[in-house]
């Protein structure tokens, strides 16, 4: 039945502004769950392709609003140190990507204004796009840091993690918006392995990280062996340490080889840990309708990131190869925090459309 004025008989219009309301509002958290993901693929590339001092300053370069305000003192800095970290092309790359988080931050802006605005019409709490704010204002504020603390390895990790904690939160604001898929009361038993899925993952996320930011991704040249050995020297303890500058140890002495090859064997073989705990729960959840469609893409993209990171190391990490294994990981934490969503509404029925008016004519 159609929900109809009851003074005129006709048809009410508000049901249909609801739905416009809470349609606008799905796309407005698509577009910008899609823009953090471009953005994460892109601060991939600003980091391989050394451009994250492009610009030595912030939030302008030199001072600038664009490089091209700035070429008097670019071209300044290349005369000073020809192979240094600024030409023209990496201050563009890095500005790029500064404007491109202050239009996500923008977007986060209006959906949560939208989320309080229409609270009522969209029937859910708007607290989640609120924590969204403070989220994308402490990445802005770890993107700063990394230019200021010169690559801090341990600042630009956590830059990374926060890119990828604010995809997981756009990723289950997105989901809230979608239609409940109906799936098996009893496959709820399933979230809490889901959930230790997407730990495992977030641990493997921080010491692929480290690997970039400490440029090991080429400790070990070999595969599956490293250095010629299963279990090659390493020194942990220097590896690991946390406060400290780029390339090198707290000491100030430069990080040595075995360092390196600390960062860059435990990444490799903890992918193996995480390949198989995700490869196993996705084939458990392929058997259960309403998790099997992003189970099977789990699996795909699982594979996809074992092919690159091999790649990675045989073609000795070139750039493309390298954003693809990032963009890997993002997809990966994508389809896990959409399995958790699913399966937190496991026996749940879609709720009733907001705001209709319980029609009294046929």
């Amino acid at each position: 039945m159609s929900a109809h004025s009851p003074t005129t008989g006709t048809p009410d219009p508000a049901p249909s502004r609801f739905a416009r309301i809470r349609a606008r509002y799905a796309k407005l958290v698509a577009v910008t769950m899609f823009l953090t993901f471009d953005l994460i693929m892109f601060g991939a590339f600003v980091r391989l392709s050394d451009s994250g001092l492009g610009c030595p300053d912030w939030p302008g370069c030199y001072g600038n609003v664009t490089p091209i305000g700035a070429r008097a003192d670019i071209h300044a800095a290349v005369q000073a140190m020809p192979d240094g970290p600024v030409t023209v092309p990496k201050a563009w790359i890095e500005m790029i990507h500064r404007y491109v988080g202050t239009l996500l931050g923008i977007l986060i802006i209006a959906i949560v204004f939208m989320a309080w605005r229409h609270r009522k019409t969209l029937a859910q709490s708007p607290w989640l796009a609120t924590i969204i704010l403070p989220a994308v204002c402490l990445q802005g504020a770890f993107g700063a840091w990394t230019v200021t603390h010169q690559l801090m390895p341990v600042v630009v990790t956590a830059h990374l993690l926060g890119g990828m904690i604010l995809l997981s939160l756009l990723t289950w604001l997105s989901a809230n918006q979608q239609a409940h898929i109906p799936i098996p009361a009893d496959a709820r038993r399933w979230r809490t392995a889901a959930i230790i899925g997407l730990v495992l993952l977030f641990t493997q996320l921080a010491l692929g990280g480290w690997v970039s930011t400490n440029y090991a991704a080429l400790a070990c040249l070999e595969f599956p062996t490293c250095h010629g050995e299963w279990v090659p020297p390493m020194d942990f303890k220097s590896g690991y340490s946390i406060i400290r500058a780029l390339g090198e140890l707290p000491s100030g002495e430069i990080i040595s080889q075995d360092a390196l090859t600390a960062i860059h064997w435990t990444h490799r073989n903890f992918a193996f840990v995480v390949l198989i705990y995700l490869g196993w729960l996705a084939f458990k959840l392929k058997r259960i309708p309403g998790t099997r469609g992003p189970a099977r893409l789990l699996n795909i993209m699982l594979l996809v990131q074992l092919l690159t990171g091999l790649t990675s190391i045989f073609l000795q990490w070139p750039i493309v190869i390298a954003v693809l294994h990032n963009g890997g990981a993002a997809v990966l934490t994508i389809l896990c925090i959409t399995l958790i969503v699913r399966l937190s509404h496991a026996g749940r029925a879609d709720p009733p459309p907001v705001g209709a008016v319980a029609s009294t004519n046929a």
